[in-house]
């Protein structure tokens, strides 16, 4: 057994298999392509783009069916980078300059591609998106055939220098053991991909991972953030010792009978039966931006009305929390004419437009969200986005009552549902006791609060190490929230990553964490890791981790 190679595990599970690799750049070099006459290869170029557009159609659709609505509106990105102004006018100045479009493409996303390398957050995401486009058209423009990732054999472990969304969104989770990248981090769409589909995955492993031979035996143990390759009987045995867990429908409670809810996160209304099927208790987090997006206009009061209606109708015994609209630089929707910004994660975004510029929207999804609240059996509760002041919450509870009042106005049926906030910033942090007693509860983005309490941002690799909510500053604020809710009588969940990762459950019930919401695939695990959790121990457990200086790790059982 060789020394194990360290990455970020992106997902809490173990595989072991026969590694594959996935080389998809073998192709001709596309300067050496001779050029017919510039009219020839612009015709090239757009029967290029049109088979191309038609594949990321194909793929949006069948992503958002197999994964989830949040992962396929990448593809969305794909499509305008397609037909950019900004980027085919660099391919077509490049066949006009003699180039053939092999060479005109791989000029003008090469380009794109260096710009994007060069910034920081979800910009320098980007990169991967036009790499994912290049590669798409070069490849139909040389005849070449993509290799298909559906059909792997059984007990693959796939080894990539990088993967792209299209590639991602290809694996079968049933044939796949896990698979291994070079380059990429914990909010690489690879990385996201892995954690909706249940994919053993270790991301940014390095240059190291290059020297694996195909066919060698690997396991992936993502738990413990390595690749391990021809593993000893012992590594064998722990990787693929699966426990059989069982989906538990009903609320589960620790060995000493506390009870804790765990949830679903969810983008749209067509995730709900895999959320059932899972055993979700509920509906954690609602992320209702996904139903404005890939339309030319938003949804009106009613629309929305009838989403939210159907998502408490399939938990009628349980809570659905649903987070208003959570949009900005960062996740930019065109008829909004929300500006590019250098730092989108600290501009203007969530309850900032909602009290702003989007006022009028933020307007209507109050009243389709107190009118779903006098709805069914289920109890609804409605959370604001990135509120960092007393002032944006009461104000956003004004916004609350004047709906409130304009629905008695109409004579139109509602209650006020639970109100709650996110907490993902120091400030919220620091404020906590005072927006606890104003409102129902809070809930925890532990993605988020991870960044900004450590400086570290979540799409740059160079300081992925600090992007870490085990570390003390992290758990620290967790604990300080914890108790300024429990203080002012209010709840307290967390929707964040961490609370789908089944290695610190008895971290986070020794935390004081009243409810956690995941994705639906580690909803089983958590639910057995509660079951199987004393609190008194874990709450020794948080007391050691809290009071280290540094981060330890047997906070991962």
């Amino acid at each position: 057994m060789s020394e194990p190679l360290p990455g970020v595990g992106v997902t809490p599970l173990s595989g072991l298999g026969t590694a594959r690799w996935y080389r998809p750049d073998e192709r001709p070099d596309p300067e050496s392509v001779e050029a017919a006459a510039p009219e020839t290869e612009r015709e090239r170029f757009a029967d290029a783009q049109a088979q191309a557009r038609e594949e990321i159609e194909t793929e949006r659709e069948n992503t958002a069916e197999r994964v989830g609505e949040e992962e396929a509106a990448v593809f969305d990105a794909h499509l305008q980078f397609l037909d950019d102004p900004q980027i085919t006018d660099g391919v077509d100045e490049a066949i006009e300059d003699g180039a053939a479009a092999e060479a005109g493409v791989a000029r003008a996303y090469g380009s794109a591609i260096e710009q994007f390398e060069g910034m920081e957050g979800m910009m320098a995401e980007r990169a991967d998106d036009m790499r994912d486009i290049r590669d798409r058209l070069l490849r139909i423009l040389s005849g070449g055939e993509r290799m298909d990732l559906e059909t792997l054999p059984e007990g693959t472990v796939l080894l990539a220098e990088r993967l792209t969304p299209s590639d991602t969104a290809q694996l079968d989770p049933e044939r796949v053991a896990g698979f291994a990248t070079a380059t990429g981090g914990r909010t690489s769409h690879a990385a996201i991909f892995a954690r909706s589909l249940g994919i053993p995955a270790v991301v940014g492993v390095g240059e190291d991972l290059l020297a694996i031979d195909e066919g060698a035996d690997v396991a992936i143990d993502a738990t413990n953030d390595a690749v391990i390759v021809d593993p000893d009987e012992e590594t064998r045995e722990r990787v693929t010792t699966s426990r059989d867990i069982e989906v538990r429908s009903e609320p589960v409670e620790t060995a000493d009978g506390v009870e804790i809810e765990v949830a679903a996160n969810l983008g749209t209304t067509a995730e709900l039966d895999g959320a059932v099927d899972q055993g979700a208790d509920g509906i954690g987090l609602y992320r209702t931006e996904f139903l404005f997006l890939d339309r030319e206009q938003p949804p009106d009061e009613d629309e929305q009305f009838e989403s939210y209606v159907d998502a408490l109708e399939a938990f009628p015994d349980g809570r659905v929390v649903v987070r208003t609209l959570d949009i900005g630089g960062d996740k930019p929707i065109p008829y909004l004419d929300a500006e590019a910004e250098e730092n989108p994660f600290l501009g203007n975004r969530g309850i900032r437009r909602s009290l702003d510029e989007d006022s009028d929207l933020f307007e209507s999804q109050l009243r389709a969200l107190l009118r779903t609240a006098a709805e069914g059996d289920g109890r609804l509760s409605v959370m604001f986005p990135l509120v960092s002041t007393t002032e944006e919450l009461d104000a956003a509870l004004d916004a609350v009552d004047a709906a409130a009042e304009s629905l008695d106005e109409e004579g139109i049926e509602y209650e006020r549902p639970e109100l709650g906030v996110m907490i993902e910033t120091p400030a919220a942090v620091m404020m906590a006791d005072e927006l606890a007693s104003r409102l129902d509860f809070f809930s925890i983005g532990t993605n988020d609060l991870s960044q900004y309490v450590m400086a570290a941002s979540r799409e740059n690799d160079a300081v992925a190490h600090l992007h870490d909510p085990l570390h003390p500053a992290v758990l620290r604020a967790i604990h300080r929230s914890v108790e300024a809710a429990h203080d002012n009588d209010a709840w307290i969940g967390m929707c964040g990553e961490m609370a789908g990762d089944p290695s610190v459950t008895k971290l986070l019930v020794g935390l004081g964490l009243d409810e956690l919401s995941m994705s639906a695939v580690t909803i089983p695990e958590v639910k057995a890791g509660i079951t199987e959790t004393d609190t008194e121990s874990a709450e020794e457990l948080a007391e050691r981790a809290l009071g280290a200086s540094t981060k330890l790790k047997y906070v991962k059982r």
